[in-house]
């Protein structure tokens, strides 16, 4: 039996470098795994959370897609579809969130974070919090329970939301289930390499920060404007380099093979100068991204490519979930 994992991507932005080395490219090369059953999935209903933009939405929702596709995930052998064209995702989200404990989502992070901020400046405790931010935990539970993944790659940060989607399919699986189905238990993954990836300024890479390197937007003369842009100490061509606290060799190393960063950090401490560096890290980068922005910017030309691929997806996702929904629908005593 394969093992069936499931990864979503909120389309709020632009993909930015630190999204290709942390998530995209393991993403991909774990698909073409022959053990891996892959669901891949755009959370444009996540994104209503903290996205009041259409527009921006809908053009991430194509910019996010095309960046997927066009670094070889193949839509022939993972499903890759939009969120919000699998209905079930939302009756699933209801229905769970019937059995699912208040104080449970309670303890989510981001609701807390929101109930301490509004606390420190003298707000009422909810001034501002959407019911989709409090019940975002049931909404990813139902992402994942709909297609019973085994294995779900989440950052750091998201951890605690897979624990409450254990929490929440045993608590389903008892009530309603005789305490063994019809939900498997998931399992996370993190990946301590995963979302590190410094931006310009040596902070984590993060649209929030400013400070990200687009992916393919912009094409290679954004690229070097942006890798130009990498901030560095001020030690003067020919004077030894500190590689291990510099952010160019952090992005650097993403990229290179054992040989290359060897010889690229031997450079950097013999006194190669930042200008130079910068130009180096730009030609490997732009190596290994160029034949994919050509794939990109096709895509981007024909949305009308990228749009049958996510139906065609959306339809495999629905004859997955179907008969689960209809067995959940029995346990509730919802269906026939």
């Amino acid at each position: 039996m394969k093992q069936r994992v499931l990864t979503g991507i909120t389309t709020t932005g632009t993909p930015h470098l630190g999204n290709y080395v942390g998530a995209i490219r393991p993403a991909v090369a774990a698909s073409r795994r022959d053990d891996v059953e892959s669901f891949y999935f755009l959370a444009d209903l996540h994104a209503l959370v903290k996205c009041d933009e259409p527009a921006r939405v809908q053009r991430s929702r194509l910019l996010i897609a095309a960046s997927w596709l066009a670094a070889g995930l193949d839509p022939n052998i993972v499903t890759l579809y939009r969120q919000s064209d699998v209905p079930e995702t939302t009756e699933l989200a209801w229905i769970l969130g019937c059995v699912t404990a208040k104080g449970l989502m309670n303890r989510a992070h981001a609701y807390k974070a929101a109930v301490d901020r509004n606390n420190a400046v003298g707000e009422d405790v909810d001034a501002g919090i959407s019911m989709g931010l409090f019940g975002y935990p049931v909404l990813m539970t139902a992402d994942i329970l709909l297609f019973n993944a085994h294995l779900v790659p989440v950052g750091r940060d998201q951890l605690q939301h897979l624990e409450m989607a254990r929490d929440i399919a045993a608590r389903f699986n008892r009530v309603f289930g005789s305490g063994d189905g019809p939900f498997v238990l998931p399992q996370g993954q993190t990946d301590e390499d995963a979302d590190t990836l410094p931006g310009l300024d040596g902070r984590k890479m993060s649209k929030s920060y400013d400070n990200v390197i687009a992916l393919f937007e912009g094409g290679p003369s954004q690229l070097r404007k942006s890798i130009r842009r990498i901030v560095t100490d001020s030690r003067v061509p020919g004077e030894p380099k500190d590689a291990e606290g510099s952010q160019l060799y952090a992005i650097y190393r993403a990229f290179a093979d054992e040989a290359q960063t060897s010889a690229f950090r031997r450079a950097l401490e013999e006194g190669l100068a930042w200008g130079k560096a910068k130009e180096q890290l730009f030609e490997l980068v732009e190596a290994e991204l160029a034949p994919m922005r050509e794939r990109y910017d096709e895509l981007i030309a024909n949305p009308g490519e990228v749009e049958e691929i996510l139906r065609e997806g959306a339809a495999r996702a629905r004859d997955v979930a179907a008969p689960l929904m209809r067995e959940v629908r029995r346990g509730v005593g919802l269906g026939t």
